[in-house]
């Protein structure tokens, strides 16, 4: 804390998390859940500084407000919730799309509104938020584990805030303007040295904490958008949404090349591939997301030969939740895009359903895999393994 007692900032981001947790656990400032460690830690005086927030210009001002599902943040969402404004709440671990909007039941009690700003009431009345929902934030909150008073700010090292925040601006829902406000214990106000800080580091232009309320004036400017150099085929596996929003920005004529596929990578990524060939018994998993791996899958399903028509290894997935929009056309071009490209398609326009062939059930759900939240005209398509795993009639993709 600056000019009093508390944590020193480290070194290294994760030296300054390191003090910051352990400080909070010794000092007795830790709440539930403990340890903190490892977490957007919760502390004593967290609703306290989270009821401040109603102060603030800014939130009198917005109508949609994002707010992390942090429980030292649960005092905030119970405060947008009362003022009925609208809130969004990213989905855990960005797996299944970004946000999700807190619906209270209708006539809500004083207490029912308590339960929805909790982890619990998260998943019991929450609606998802597709990608082409429009949506316009007007006021961001996260938590944090350190931050500066000239609005520098270290998560718990995940990149999760980042990323969210990242995709807002993608997506438009936030402009440079937009307001960006974290909840902290006093102690977790340090000095962070500049250095420390990337590109795609989000900053905050208020600091709530259980006896200030600090206007940071942040100069740095905030991320811009998604930088996809800094993206590999992991996080894309991890985050399915993010596919859908690199399809979207490629078709802008955007540069979305992946850190994998980034040039001065290319020939480290090449030898290791030749090294992994060459390694005996290679029982490298199908899911792996390594750029070589992607395109000798996107070579392979070319054609379908009559070898593997007749093999009867044949695997069928099923893509469901097509709007009446969508042509076959553009549904083959993501899946080109999204290196999944089967052996044959099925489409089914007016079923608003597609079925893929693909050469064997290790194909067919690494496919899954990469097309898992995929969105296309406005619906979040649904892809999975299909039941039957033969059906008839089906297009050839390159027809």
């Amino acid at each position: 804390m600056q000019g009093g007692a508390g944590p020193r900032a480290g070194t290294s981001k994760g030296g300054v998390r390191e003090l910051v947790w352990g400080y909070l656990e010794s000092s007795g400032l830790a709440e539930r859940p403990r340890p903190v460690h490892g977490r957007i830690p919760n502390f004593k005086g967290s609703h306290q500084a989270c009821c401040s927030i109603k102060e603030l210009d800014a939130f009198s001002r917005a109508s949609v407000i994002k707010v992390d599902p942090d429980k030292p943040l649960e005092g905030v969402r119970l405060a947008v919730l009362q003022a009925r404004k609208t809130l969004l709440v990213p989905t855990p671990r960005l797996r299944s799309g970004l946000f999700n909007r807190i619906v209270p039941p209708s006539g809500a009690t004083k207490e029912i509104l308590r339960i929805c700003a909790t982890s619990q009431g998260i998943k019991e009345y929450s609606v998802p938020v597709g990608l082409d929902g429009k949506v316009r934030v007007d006021l961001v909150v996260v938590g944090s584990v350190a931050v500066s008073e000239k609005g520098w700010r270290i998560g718990k090292g995940e990149g999760y805030a980042d990323m969210e925040y990242a995709m807002m601006v993608s997506m438009g829902a936030v402009k440079e303007e937009t307001p960006v406000v974290t909840i902290v214990h006093d102690c977790q106000v340090l000095d962070i040295a500049e250095e420390l800080l990337d590109d795609h580091d989000l900053t905050v232009d208020y600091i709530l904490t259980p006896t200030r309320t600090i206007k940071t004036n942040c100069e740095r400017p905030k991320p811009q958008g998604i930088i996809w150099h800094k993206v590999s085929y992991e996080i894309l596996a991890k985050i399915p949404i993010l596919k859908s929003l690199r399809y979207k920005e490629k078709q802008t004529g955007k540069d979305v090349t992946l850190q994998d596929e980034h040039p001065d990578l290319a020939n480290a990524n090449k030898s290791a591939a030749l090294n992994e060939k060459a390694r005996p018994g290679n029982t490298r998993p199908q899911a792996a997301m390594g750029s070589a791996q992607m395109g000798q899958q996107y070579v392979e399903s070319d054609s379908l030969s009559p070898r593997l028509e007749g093999s009867g290894t044949i695997t069928t997935v099923y893509v469901g939740n097509i709007p009446p929009s969508v042509r076959v056309s553009e549904l083959k071009y993501a899946l080109r895009e999204f290196h999944a490209t089967p052996l044959k398609v099925n489409w089914q326009g007016a079923q608003h359903r597609a079925f893929l062939d693909y050469k064997d059930k290790a194909a067919a759900e690494s496919a899954v895999s990469s097309l898992k939240g995929l969105s296309l005209g406005g619906n979040t398509l649904r892809v999975e393994l299909a039941k039957n795993q033969r059906n008839k009639g089906q297009v050839e993709i390159n027809s």
